[in-house]
């Protein structure tokens, strides 16, 4: 049981947490037109709230205890995808570009903004197969992006998101190009 256990530790919480709370608030993306849209709102509610309280256990493990193993460094990445989704899926529930839209669209870029303040640490990372972690939230911070753009024309979200559009394609280039090498050189799946 995940509320009765002996076996974790604050070391073990990392931004691949997020993943299953990410599963929820995405739910509404699709799921507002293909069923009862009370199911969507059930789910972008329960992603939302443990995406807060899991923020609150990923950011106190990160001030105050060890750092990320290097090679889980690329899953900071992941701090983008609830607010991100969150405000695609709220977006499709409200059909509106209100107080709280803006609050998870201006919380993801204000991520993006402070793990772009390390891209040189990033950068410098050797490649593991968590680099992937890139991908899917830079995908939807720039979807989140474009919309803020159809939304509000003539502010510069149009430029930001092509330029995140363009940012995106690279990075899955590269992510395409090193996970080749790897396989290549027989370095994915295999144990450490």
């Amino acid at each position: 049981s995940w509320i009765h256990h002996t076996h974790y530790d604050i070391k073990h919480a990392n931004p691949a947490w997020f993943i299953p709370v990410v599963g929820n608030i995405i739910i509404p993306v699709a799921g507002v037109r293909l069923a009862s849209p009370e199911l969507s709102w059930f789910f972008f509610s329960i992603g939302l709230v443990f995406w807060i309280v899991l923020l609150t256990i990923v950011l106190y493990r990160l001030f105050f205890h060890e750092p990320l193993p290097v090679r889980l460094a690329p899953t900071l990445f992941i701090l983008l995808a609830p607010p991100s989704v969150g405000f695609i899926a709220y977006i499709g529930l409200t059909g509106e570009l209100d107080a709280f839209a803006r609050i998870l669209y201006y919380t993801a870029l204000f991520l993006a903004l402070l793990l772009a303040s390390n891209a040189v640490r990033f950068l410098r990372l050797p490649f593991f197969i968590s680099a992937w972690a890139y991908s899917f939230p830079l995908a939807a911070l720039t979807l989140a992006t474009l919309i803020m753009g159809a939304r509000l024309p003539g502010l510069v979200f149009d430029r930001i998101g092509v330029g995140l559009l363009a940012l995106l394609s690279l990075v899955v280039a590269v992510l395409v190009f090193h996970t080749v090498v790897a396989i290549q050189r027989r370095e994915i799946c295999v144990p450490e």
